[in-house]
């Protein structure tokens, strides 16, 4: 069955039915492109981010027009944005083999929404959605364990048989497997544990369930031991995240990296130490700032003021931590760097 979608690329204009933006408000960058044709791979961030001054901010324009536009942020490979000048300033439009059509809503038939481009690069935040990342002190140690395989080898990985102990017959057939990972600890309240890091291993298929269940490995990424835990399947959603700043303000932190790297950059993923407890939510955008000390002439500590370096979007929350990809970096990232509301 054929979807009907509607479509707007409204989020990539700073003129729409008369509406302009003042100075300190959205913007068009001064170095834009007079032309871009929409390739598979792209994002809408991305694509924002060759005409906007500011591409998280597009969503703004649709809040402007919302009694009008049902979706905003579905365009496709193959739609072409133009620039054109015009008495009140530049206006972006879309093309077509006809000539320039005015930017509004319009209806495709798509034969599945999915071909749309995403907000952010689905792939990067995809494995993080399905896994648990942040469990509670002794939950891994109630789960299900895996006893071993029957000629008693110590390294598991893809395609072995293994026997598994007290696993329920009701939460499904697809377990993953996990171990216990480092505390993550907030830095600003004496270092108290938020939750613990769950380090995915791989994914099992149940073939028998018993007093002893019998599974077979489908996915290691890693090493997989005798010991090691199992929760069920979570069910993987790619959201249409709303980039938007919070309405309050935010100072955060980055307490960990996912990869253990020391320096931190573009589409990698890392964790902050607030969550939904402190109202922080997917979508939110934060800017990553550097704070800076330099020894006077008098040989004292001088603190300057922070330097903004990047900025990172919430996609995932927890009750005490969140994890986030970083979409701009202008230097290395680091640990213990703050974010904070753009």
């Amino acid at each position: 069955m054929r979807t009907l979608t509607i479509i707007s690329v409204i989020l990539f204009t700073s003129l729409f039915s008369g509406l302009s933006f003042s100075a300190g408000e959205i913007g068009l960058r001064d170095d834009i492109p007079d032309r871009y044709q929409v390739v598979p791979g792209d994002t809408l961030w991305g694509i924002a981010s060759r005409f906007l001054k500011e591409p998280w901010r597009w969503p703004e324009i649709w809040q402007m027009n919302r009694g009008q536009i049902r979706n905003p942020h579905r365009i496709y490979p193959g739609d072409v944005i133009i620039i054109e000048n015009t008495r009140y300033g530049k206006r972006l439009r879309m093309a077509s083999e006809k000539g320039v059509v005015r930017l509004s809503p319009r209806i495709r038939a798509e034969e599945s929404a999915m071909r749309a481009i995403p907000v952010i690069p689905a792939a990067k935040i995809e494995p993080f959605l399905n896994q648990p990342l942040v469990i509670e002190k002794g939950k891994l140690d109630r789960a299900p364990v895996i006893l071993g395989a029957s000629d008693d080898r110590v390294i598991l990985s893809t395609g072995d048989k293994v026997y598994v102990g007290d696993l329920p017959a009701d939460q499904g057939v697809i377990w993953q497997v996990f171990r216990n990972g480092k505390a993550l600890t907030d830095p600003d309240y004496d270092n108290r544990i938020l939750g613990y890091e769950a380090v995915y291993l791989g994914t099992v298929e149940i073939t028998d369930f018993a007093a002893i269940s019998t599974a077979k490995i489908s996915r290691s990424v890693q090493e997989i031991l005798k010991g090691d835990r199992l929760l069920p399947l979570s069910s993987a959603r790619i959201d249409d995240y709303l980039p938007h700043a919070p309405d309050f303000p935010v100072t955060a932190r980055i307490i960990s990296v996912y990869g253990g790297v020391n320096e931190i950059g573009e589409n990698m993923i890392v964790t902050l130490n607030q969550g939904s407890h402190d109202r922080i939510e997917p979508g939110h955008v934060l800017a990553v700032y550097r704070k800076n000390d330099i020894r006077s002439h008098e040989g004292k500590s001088v603190s300057l003021p922070d330097e903004r370096i990047g900025l990172a979007l919430v996609f995932r929350v927890f009750d005490t931590v969140s994890y986030a990809l970083i979409m701009q970096s202008t230097q290395a990232i680091k640990v213990m760097d703050a974010v904070k509301t753009p």
